[in-house]
């Protein structure tokens, strides 16, 4: 990428910018369906999580949507104050906690089944063309969290060329 030094510091040259504002515009998006649903976008998430797969610890929940137990205990709390879902100290491991979901909260889901459709009709986005991005930001997702895990290599080469 060819660009002046300063072009790095435009708006429009910023990739974190256009993912931080598609990401809102989206989220925007979801809130008539959620209001219904009496919940919350980071909420929705987490009953995505689970229920794909019930019975889940604290820890593997965050590990999915890449949060922490601080940002996700108050999350938990709330679903559980609304009767959506239980927490629970392991019998294997009182370490852990494991979420799991209520009868409401398994009745929600077939109410929550038309979201993800009208999310996508919203989009104006064709099938490939949501494939094809959701690909490519997955990618990156995956690739900047093992670019967390490591040595950070690039810091060296940006330190360097200052």
């Amino acid at each position: 990428m060819a660009m002046a030094e300063d072009g790095f510091l435009k708006l429009d040259n910023q990739l974190c910018f256009v993912l931080y504002a598609a990401s809102r515009m989206l989220t925007k998006l979801y809130g008539p369906f959620l209001a219904k649903l009496d919940m919350t976008y980071p909420q929705y998430l987490v009953m995505l999580v689970l229920w794909e797969q019930d019975h889940q610890t604290v820890t593997a929940i965050g590990k999915r949507l890449y949060l922490d137990t601080g940002t996700l205990t108050p999350l938990l709390k709330r679903l559980e104050a609304q009767g959506r879902i239980s927490r629970n100290r392991s019998a294997d491991d009182e370490r852990k906690v494991v979420v799991t979901l209520t009868q409401q909260g398994k009745a929600l889901k077939n109410t929550a089944r038309s979201i993800p459709e009208a999310l996508f009709c919203r989009s104006g986005l064709t099938l490939e063309e949501f494939l094809s991005l959701k690909t490519s930001v997955s990618d990156l997702l995956l690739r900047m969290d093992a670019e967390m895990k490591t040595d950070h290599a690039c810091d060296a080469r940006l330190e360097g060329s200052g």
